[in-house]
């Protein structure tokens, strides 16, 4: 985006500086793009409740002349957030996160999952934490830590801990090195890994040693990220994933289907394509969480199967996402899988193959 051309090269390439200069108002944003009617009044009616704010770079990303623009659609409020047939529909916390102890979740026998901050460089439309960003922009304090670790501590058969948020990685380096040297105390604590959708967004942050020599310090840590569009792989970004790489940490992406955003096959395979040159391992595909005020990014199930269908042949399988539906009232994930094995008689069964053929063939058991 033009207007940015004047900003200095190192001011740029600074994290907090896109963190301080956020846009936040409809006044702001108006300064950079047109807003559409639909845009205009989604601002106003979501304040205090989904609330605006975008980093210079991801700004960066949008075409003004678009107004369907995938990277737009993500970032800038609509009034249909808070339409009164979209708001009647899904949860605020559809996937039952809140336990007894605020901020921690324990769904699967072997993992928690911590939220660690209500913070975020931008905040995205179709979050699944939208319920958080009334509570204002805060960390966890110690007294939740503590919380949080007893629990850990009193389980011996988590092995892994999940940081999230909240965006854990825009916490400071002090902070941030507190929780991993404590959760690393933890012996039974074998992986540590942490959602952050940073190099999408403000890819900056990784250009700093000092986070990066705190999340090597502490390895083994892997980063799950949150790529959806092909538009968000830039330059910027795949430096950011390289520098995680050169300190042994892995990434992997997990993709949520949105609706007029990627839920086209040929943009799905675009992306896919896209990660693994700059060695970052789709993991999901989300299907949209049946969230309160996120529901118009709902796509059918169908949709994602198509996708999943039209993936497989053309992108070598390890290129390939699981396509998953986390089931609501904290039931977990389920994958989802094209159906290719159509009939079975015998030994005898017939597959459809990745490009539509029927093929024959028998299992014979000795």
């Amino acid at each position: 985006m033009e207007f940015f051309r004047k900003v200095p090269k190192e001011l740029w390439r600074d994290y907090h500086w896109q963190v301080q200069n956020r846009i936040k108002t409809k006044e702001e944003l108006e300064k950079f793009i047109k807003l559409t009617r639909e845009e205009l009044e989604g601002i106003e009616k979501t304040k205090g409740i989904y609330p605006l704010a975008i980093t210079p770079y991801y700004l960066s990303l949008i075409d003004p002349e678009d107004p369907e623009d995938p990277i737009r659609l993500q970032a800038i409020p609509r009034a249909v957030e808070v339409d009164e047939r979209i708001q009647s529909y899904g949860e605020p916390d559809a996937l039952r996160e809140e336990g007894d102890i605020p901020g921690l979740t324990h769904r699967y026998p072997d993992r928690v999952l911590l939220q660690v901050t209500t913070f975020c460089a931008v905040y995205c439309r179709h979050c699944m934490r939208k319920r958080i960003f009334i509570q204002g922009e805060r960390a966890i304090n110690s007294e939740q830590l503590k919380s949080m670790l007893d629990y850990i501590k009193s389980h011996p058969e988590v092995r892994e801990v999940l940081l999230s948020g909240g965006d854990p990685l825009t916490l400071s380096p002090e902070k941030l090195d507190l929780i991993l040297s404590e959760i690393r105390k933890i012996t039974h604590v074998e992986i540590i890994r942490i959602g952050t959708r940073l190099p999408v967004l403000a890819p900056q942050r990784f250009f700093d040693p000092k986070i990066l020599d705190i999340l090597e310090k502490y390895s083994p840590i892997w980063i799950s990220t949150h790529f959806n569009h092909p538009k968000e792989i830039t330059p910027e970004a795949q430096e950011a994933v390289e520098n995680l790489l050169r300190r042994g940490i892995p990434v992997l992406n997990q993709t949520v289907l949105l609706k007029g955003v990627n839920d086209s096959p040929e943009v799905m395979l675009e992306l896919m394509r896209k990660l693994i040159r700059i060695k970052v391992k789709p993991q999901y595909l989300f299907h949209c969480d049946p969230i309160k005020g996120t529901i118009h990014f709902r796509t059918s199930l169908e949709k994602g199967l198509e996708i999943m269908r039209y993936l497989r042949g053309r992108i070598s399988g390890y290129a390939i996402p699981t396509y998953a539906v986390d089931l609501p009232e904290g039931k977990g994930k389920v994958p989802l899988l094209p159906e290719y094995l159509i009939e079975s008689n015998g030994t005898k069964h017939t597959f459809l193959s990745w490009d539509g053929q029927q093929v024959e063939y028998d299992i014979c058991e000795l």
